[in-house]
């Protein structure tokens, strides 16, 4: 079919950025060989209810930049005949794989950002641990590729000065309010849709920061930040970011925290692991300069 000149065929086309994983998996091929995967996902948008997934197996003696670089050609070319733009940033965690990532998207001309908000490939990567790779011959049981939580153990670094508000307070908000984050007014942030089955009742654990001369400068430095998820460990509310960074939040007496950690436990249960961070001027302003959905989730180990 013809295309009018007057057109912007790249307006049709659906845009994400996209969330990657290439290592090995579960499975000894019948050269007895480790398999190799890539694996790659849109990221989950109010914009379209669809989710672009590719994967390919790659041979073992083929893992290098070359082989990435052409295979992530093919998956763009793909993604294009599926109604998928080229994506201007690609997200990944696998940090033994960081320089073969970094110069195959380099070549490509996509933006590498090392970070762990990918939510996506993380169900992703669950449902292929769980439903496909035990069916194929050659399924090990056990772990041969690491999970992300594994290189999780740098000390946390204290939030910066400048960065820590006026004040913060621990919250919830409830799963119906979460459903309509889309319509919130916000200067900052990343929001996606969440699981439309729960229960709109169940509460969702966060944090709220309040600053009333910076709140605009704190979600700036928040949406650098990549936030994943906070946890509690021991007494202290941790915020874990980006690759590996962990941000130490605030202490809170031993009674709060114990309560805190069940929230958390019992959200990652029942509420898909939904968190959240809000930065407002003030508790009462009906607007945020910042706001994240955050996921506590593990792989499978």
């Amino acid at each position: 079919m013809k295309i009018n000149n007057k057109t912007k065929p790249s307006l049709e086309l659906r845009t994400s950025d996209w969330e990657l994983d290439f290592y090995s998996r579960p499975i000894i091929e019948s050269n007895g060989k480790k398999r190799w995967e890539l694996i790659i996902c849109s990221t989950s948008s109010y914009k379209t209810e669809d989710i672009f997934l590719w994967n390919k197996n790659c041979p073992a003696n083929e893992v290098n930049s070359l082989w990435l670089t052409k295979a992530l050609n093919e998956a763009i070319n793909d993604a294009k005949k599926e109604g998928w733009a080229k994506p201007s940033i690609v997200r990944f965690w696998r940090s033994s794989m960081k320089s073969i990532i970094k110069k195959s998207l380099e070549a490509a001309n996509i933006e590498a950002l090392v970070s762990r908000r990918t939510f996506v490939l993380f169900d992703r990567i669950k449902f292929l641990e769980k439903e496909i790779y035990p069916k194929e011959k050659g399924y090990v049981r056990g772990v041969l590729a690491p999970t992300f939580s594994t290189t999780m153990e740098s000390s946390p670094q204290p939030l910066p000065e400048a960065v820590r508000g006026d004040a913060l307070t621990i919250s919830e908000i409830s799963i119906g309010e979460l459903k309509s984050a889309e319509n919130w007014p916000m200067e900052f942030g990343d929001i996606f849709p969440i699981q439309q089955d729960l229960d709109d009742n169940d509460l969702v654990p966060g944090l709220r920061l309040f600053s009333k001369d910076r709140s605009l400068a704190l979600s700036a430095w928040f949406s650098c930040l990549e936030p994943i998820k906070l946890v509690m460990n021991k007494n202290q509310l941790i915020l874990e970011a980006s690759e590996n960074d962990k941000w130490l939040v605030t202490d809170l007496p031993e009674k709060e925290a114990k309560i805190l950690n069940t929230k958390f436990l019992e959200n990652r249960k029942n509420s898909f692991g939904y968190q959240f961070i809000s930065i407002q001027s003030t508790p009462f302003i009906q607007k945020f300069a910042g706001f994240w959905i955050l996921r506590d989730i593990e792989l499978i180990s």
